[in-house]
């Protein structure tokens, strides 16, 4: 009875225990395994990405988390639930040691992830706010649209081969007018990528925005902007507009 006591004991402290609390959740499993050193002692951690699926027949996880195992301590960090999950570790904020980010699908027709950036150096967790930026974007009369974007010129699209699905919509009239004043439909940052920045000497994050029109599908083109973190903040190194034809 001993013997079968013990290995019962064994198997709750191995399941359940962590940092004196009981954390197993139900339905989860084990998404994926890293091992990586983001603590800087020169050791690589036991990263295991966890996640609670909506419903058996999705891939869909509405729950999302990692554990950091550092010998006899660890680590929780909990994410945004999605499609397809994933970590990624590059030193974003140049402090000698591999940073942690985190993406996963939303599942929506813009395409959008969900992220989040973590440092671990020497075991404390701090969350790096992802770069953002401020655009502006309007139709003007004519069948034209303008975008405002930090850093560019004003680009000025020419929207003609568009105005029968515009005047149809009661955006304009047929002579180009016009019917009010209309944004364009600015998408949050849709995608982060890892790049290596030239000239800084380490890596970045190369972020991709779509703009659209009179819907999400009337897709105009993506600003891509190559972003360095320096001092605490991010510095735009690079921003492109690409146009996309219909």
């Amino acid at each position: 009875m001993a013997k079968k006591w013990s290995l019962i004991s064994m198997l709750m402290i191995c399941c359940f225990l962590f940092s004196g609390e009981f954390v197993l959740a139900k339905g989860s499993v084990v998404i994926a395994e890293y091992q990586h050193d983001v603590t800087g002692d020169g050791k690589r951690e036991m990263i295991t990405l966890h996640g609670i699926p909506y419903s058996n027949d999705t891939k869909f996880f509405e729950k999302i988390w990692a554990t950091i195992q550092h010998g006899d301590k660890q680590i929780k960090i909990e994410y945004e639930g999605g499609y397809e999950p994933k970590l990624d570790f590059a030193d974003l904020n140049h402090d000698g040691v591999d940073d942690i980010l985190y993406s996963s699908a939303t599942g929506g027709s813009g395409g959008l992830y969900n992220y989040a950036l973590h440092s671990l150096k020497n075991f404390k967790v701090q969350e790096i706010p992802l770069p953002t930026q401020h655009i502006e974007g309007y139709f003007e009369n004519g069948f034209k649209a303008t975008i405002l974007i930090p850093g560019l010129k004003p680009i000025n699209l020419n929207l003609q081969d568009r105005k029968e699905d515009y005047i149809r919509l009661g955006l304009f009239q047929k002579n180009g007018t016009l019917n009010e004043p209309t944004e364009l439909m600015i998408d949050p940052i849709a995608f982060y990528e890892i790049v290596q920045v030239k000239n800084k000497g380490g890596a970045g994050l190369k972020s991709y925005r779509q703009i659209s029109g009179a819907y999400h599908a009337d897709g105009l083109g993506t600003v891509e902007t190559i972003w360095y973190y320096n001092k605490g903040k991010w510095e735009t190194i690079h921003t492109e507009w690409k146009s996309r034809s219909k």
